[in-house]
C-alpha cells in the first residue's frame, strides 16, 4: 500500500496534509514579501537621544516679522 493509496483512503488525514501544505505555502509566500519589501529599508534610530534631536527646536534664529 503507498502512501498516496492510504492518504485516499482517509479523507480527514488527507484534509489536515492539504490544510498543512497550505498554510506552510502561505507563510514562505509572507516571508518572501517581508524579505524582498520591508528587510531592505533600514530601521528608524529610536535611541533617546535621536527622539531629543527630533524634538528639539531648531537651532536656527527665528524669522523676523516684515513691518
Amino acid at each position: 500500500m503507498t502512501f498516496a493509496r492510504a492518504i485516499a483512503r482517509r479523507p480527514l488525514r488527507r484534509l489536515t496534509v492539504e490544510l498543512g501544505l497550505v498554510i506552510l505555502a502561505k507563510l514562505a509566500f509572507l516571508m518572501l514579501i517581508w524579505w524582498l519589501i520591508f528587510a531592505p529599508h533600514p530601521k528608524p534610530d529610536v535611541s533617546a537621544d535621536a527622539i531629543a534631536r527630533q524634538l528639539a527646536p531648531s537651532a536656527q534664529a527665528p524669522p523676523q516679522a516684515q513691518p
